[in-house]
């Protein structure tokens, strides 16, 4: 089952850059989006036609504001259920969180917040992540298999960033944003990626200023974090850099399991 994740920076914007063709020739099962910018009725019908046409259903999570935020997950299977949030008004009105359940496991495909406008935001962003995984924990500790993929907005480690001595006091790579990254690791979630690659250098989101995705000038801000019983189907993890359309790039993973079956 090969699932993918993309910060698209706009639906409609993604749309106009080569988004339908993107869903054509990639043979995906699940597709999770972030930061869709828009409403149910502004949603292009060529959307619609496209996804019907390859035989997906479109689950969405609409923010409060308008033109803000929002996360959409397109997927050829059924869930069972389908949530639009932990119970938390205050993190649940932004159009952050969608959580699908089918058989045994459960993905969370979310968008954390960006802490970088000011001391609000920043403690919003760190009260988002323990919130959430707070949430998550208590399905992990009910056996369930989970996957929390999105853009996390926070690169972990120096391997991660292009310049982490320069960034070093910007949100995005605080030491306190990155304490949350290595506690969710010893909640007993691994990073599908770096799992599967240690020393290996890509990235998943560049800035529109400075040519730096031409120069290659990155974060790997974006993950999937799966639960430790899920660590054996683990095929593949990837990040693919040569997809354009957005100042993020599709990440994915591939489980070794049926259509969603996990055994």
């Amino acid at each position: 089952m090969k699932i993918i994740s993309w910060n698209v920076n706009g639906l409609r914007a993604s749309i106009k850059h080569g988004f339908l063709d993107f869903l054509e020739k990639q043979n995906n099962d699940i597709i999770c989006l972030q930061e869709t910018k828009l409403q149910l009725e502004q949603v292009p019908k060529e959307f619609f036609d496209k996804i019907e046409k390859l035989g997906y259903k479109a689950y969405w999570s609409f923010a409060e504001k308008k033109g803000y935020s929002g996360v959409l997950t397109i997927s050829k299977i059924d869930f069972d259920k389908t949530d639009h949030g932990i119970n938390k008004k205050k993190f649940d009105s932004e159009g952050r969180i969608l959580i699908h359940e089918f058989k045994n496991y459960i993905l969370f495909n979310i968008y954390f917040p960006n802490g970088q406008m000011n001391e609000d935001r920043l403690k919003y962003k760190l009260n988002f992540y323990k919130a959430l995984f707070d949430y998550a924990n208590k399905l992990k500790d009910n056996n369930k298999k989970i996957i929390i993929t999105g853009d996390y907005n926070t690169a972990h480690n120096e391997i991660d960033l292009k310049n982490p001595k320069a960034n070093s006091e910007r949100s995005g790579f605080l030491p306190i944003e990155r304490k949350w990254l290595d506690k969710i690791i010893s909640m007993g979630y691994i990073d599908t990626f770096r799992t599967l690659f240690p020393d290996k250098i890509k990235y998943s989101w560049w800035s529109y200023r400075f040519n730096a995705r031409k120069n290659n000038a990155g974060w790997r801000i974006d993950y999937f974090f799966i639960s430790e019983n899920l660590k054996s189907k683990l095929i593949d993890a990837f990040i693919q850099n040569d997809i354009i359309g957005s100042d993020h790039c599709p990440v994915g993973i591939n489980l070794d399991v049926e259509k969603g079956v996990l055994n």
